[in-house]
């Protein structure tokens, strides 16, 4: 019987790599389009620094919490040690149901990608488009498996070639910038009228997509029990938000400048292939297209490990039965990666039969994560309140309720009927949950007040179930 390899540790490099490369995956691509028919470049500016406030507050919480408490792995150790071990499966199971639910997500977007280079793969959601992203599912679990350390290395080479085209973007518009196009309708595509109603329905438009796109921000703190040191996840955190939000305002935000609201609006995506093709010519549209292959595999490729890993994590504070922890020879977790492998083919044959199936889940995505950052918040400051007396805490507690405040609107502006359909995910959570407590000697599978929460989740869940029967749910 072959001896288990010793873990080895991730360095600060490929953790930022990590952090980037799980948040920038297609939606950076779309944004010049998905934004345009959201708001003009006034409101998306405004949108930008209150996004980029509330993740920054995030990123913070997560970082105190990792220098604070070195001692718990996963981001939903935090619900756990706060709120007991039901909320840190509620967490947990979230953040799993969140990231395969993405790997759907880039999967489809993939295939549309290549069905620019390859007329055969057209939307993505055809036969051969299901069939290779099939293909390339499995060999990035296989990938994964031997083991989740080489590929964080893997991960930092892709995040650079992916990072290229973007780069070479970014110059291109700002040497074509036209300040007097950019202007000319800053608050609406009327004029320049600054109406505070219009735009606040405009900055409410554009938050959801701008959430999306940090969605992997907390890559870092998934793998801190595999970081070199606590506090290197959480500069890595830190890092990657400041190198995203730059990223996203430029290549947003320049556009505006190249052209008019309207005709972004109007371009087929991924919008920003299209545009880099208007500016430089055919070259331009390839090179954006091999980018965005490029960043969609590495975004896949992190969110083949952050599921993983977290059901791996899970298991070991026995929240799950312990089969889900089993690890093979090279230290990854080789159950969880063949459960949530298949969990993703079975979705990936979904898109033969519906055209919203990447609408439902990358919603679902979104909806699920939220509730996890709202448990991250609600932990920062239930810690920072009970160590008041301690330097720099009551700083702290304000940064939690920032976050716990803007993470709270966000789940409302993602639509509390995709909130609703998370739940029925849940339940068959449940029993698994009630399986390890069994399992660890636990006498009864719930206390009372799991039960109680679980009757809550369980109204809920039929709830968005009737909702789908008389068409108050669209899929």
């Amino acid at each position: 019987m072959s001896e288990k390899k010793p873990p080895k540790k991730i360095g600060l490099l490929p953790l930022c790599a990590l952090v980037i490369s799980s948040s920038i995956g297609g939606g950076v691509f779309g944004l010049p389009s998905d934004l345009a028919r959201a708001a003009a470049p006034g409101p998306v500016i405004i949108a930008w620094l209150i996004v980029g406030f509330g993740i920054l507050m995030l990123a913070l919480s997560l970082n105190n919490l990792l220098l604070k408490e070195p001692k718990l792995e996963g981001m939903f150790s935090y619900a756990q040690k706060g709120f007991g071990p039901f909320a840190g499966f509620i967490s947990g199971w979230g953040y799993w149901l969140s990231a395969w639910l993405g790997n759907v997500a880039f999967a489809t977007m993939m295939m549309s990608a290549l069905g620019y280079f390859f007329p055969v793969f057209k939307s993505g959601q055809n036969l051969p488009s299901i069939l290779l992203a099939s293909v390339l599912l499995w060999c990035l679990t296989y990938f994964v498996s031997q083991g989740i350390e080489g590929a964080a290395i893997i991960n930092m080479v892709v995040t650079i070639g992916k990072l290229v085209p973007l780069f070479v973007f970014i110059v291109t518009a700002i040497i074509l910038f036209d300040g007097h196009l950019f202007t000319q309708a800053f608050w609406d595509n009327v004029g320049s009228h600054f109406v505070v109603s219009d735009v606040m329905q405009q900055i409410k438009n554009c938050t959801m997509v701008m959430m999306w796109v940090f969605v992997g921000i907390e890559g870092a703190s998934t793998l801190s029990a595999r970081a070199q040191k606590k506090s290197t996840a959480g500069k890595a955190t830190m890092f990657g938000l400041i190198s995203l939000l730059a990223i996203y305002m430029l290549i947003s935000i320049l556009p505006y400048g190249y052209l008019t609201r309207t005709q972004l609006a109007d371009l087929h995506q991924p919008a920003l292939l299209y545009v880099f093709a208007q500016m430089v010519g055919p070259w331009g549209g390839y090179l954006i297209g091999i980018g965005l292959i490029v960043s969609i595999l590495g975004a896949w490729l992190s969110w083949t490990m952050l599921p993983a890993e977290t059901i791996l994590l899970m298991a070991k504070q026995k929240l799950l039965p312990k089969y889900f922890g089993k690890v093979n020879r090279h230290n990854a977790p080789t159950f969880a990666l063949v459960m949530t492998a298949f969990l993703v083919q079975g979705f990936l044959f979904t898109l033969l039969f519906t055209s919203r199936a990447y609408n439902f889940a990358y919603s679902l995505c979104t909806a699920s994560i939220i509730v996890c950052y709202i448990l991250v918040a609600a932990y920062q400051i239930k810690y920072s309140y009970q160590h008041l007396n301690v330097k720099g805490n009551r700083a702290q507690l304000m940064i939690g309720v920032f976050a716990l405040v803007f993470e709270v609107v966000g789940i409302w502006m993602a639509g509390i009927e995709y909130l609703l359909l998370c739940l029925i995910a849940y339940l068959p959570g449940i029993y698994f949950y009630g399986k390890a407590r069994q399992e660890n000697g636990c006498a009864v599978r719930l206390s009372h007040k799991e039960k109680l929460v679980t009757g809550l989740l369980t109204a809920g869940a039929l709830l968005s179930v009737g909702l789908m029967f008389t068409g108050g749910i669209s899929l």
